[in-house]
Parts: C-alpha cells; structure tokens; sequence
C-alpha cells in the first residue's frame, strides 16, 4: 500500500478539504444533512480555520485523505479522515503532528455519541476533561486532552 504523506495545507487544497469533510461527517452521521450545511462549513473553514489554525493535510496517491487543524492554543478544531482509511496510519500520523505543533497540549471536543473516535483519542493518550455542549450543533461533547 502506498505511504501516507504529510504536508502544509494550501489554498489548492480548499475543494478538496471540503468535500472531505462533508463524505467524512456523512459518513459518521447518516441521519444529519450535511449537504445542507456545505455553504455554512465552507464560511467557517474560510474565516475561523485557515486565517487562525495550522492545517495539515495527508495525501496519499496525491489524493488528500485526511486532515487535522490545530491553533496557537492548542485546540484541534478538526481531525477529519476519508472513511475509506478508518484504520489506517492517517489519523495516528495527523494527531501525532499536532502533537508536535503544540507540544505543551493539545485539547478538543468529540461527539459523545462517537464512540469510535473516543477510542482513538484514548488509544493515542487523550484523557477526559469534562462534560460540555458544541456551541455550534447543541450536541453533548466530551472534552478531551493530551499533554506530553
């Protein structure tokens, strides 16, 4: 199987990324329209995401599969990989270079009901935080945290 690749996000990479994280949110939340949301996402990414987070992107074939977004605080606002590579270094490979991005810490919300990701989270040395609400969907999230 071909390497997985890291690298800086760039402006090219916005149809890409997008679409990514609409299949990939899809995929996880059958019952949500997400097609619905594109133009509320697209808003977002453009003006909290790429102006104020550091994104990097993992390729594969020069296809992206994956992606993560971390801040100056250290907060990952994003972890996103194609479902086609659940299971795959991707994920591992882009909290891991967070990690490096923002070696003091690194925090994050994630769907309770996402019993997958809170997993890997664990799995990769994330421990609770807390109970809270995503200020955006209202949904209960659970706050995670790693710290080196």
């Amino acid at each position: 199987m071909p390497m997985i690749h890291l690298r800086p996000y760039c402006a090219e990479d916005e149809a890409a990324a997008i679409d990514l994280w609409h299949r990939t949110w899809q995929q996880a939340y059958p019952q949500i329209d997400f097609a619905a949301r594109l133009d509320w996402w697209r808003e977002r990414w453009l003006r909290d995401l790429v102006p104020k987070a550091s994104i990097v992107v993992a390729e594969q074939d020069d296809a992206l599969v994956g992606f993560v977004t971390i801040d100056g605080e250290g907060y990952l606002d994003q972890l996103v990989v194609d479902p086609v590579h659940w299971g795959s270094d991707a994920a591992r490979l882009l909290v891991d270079e967070a990690k490096r991005l923002s070696p003091s810490g690194v925090t994050l919300l994630v769907n309770k009901d996402n019993a997958r990701a809170i997993r890997f989270y664990e799995r990769n040395g994330f421990a609770h935080a807390g109970d809270d609400v995503n200020p955006t969907s209202g949904r209960p999230v659970l706050k995670m945290v790693w710290r080196a």
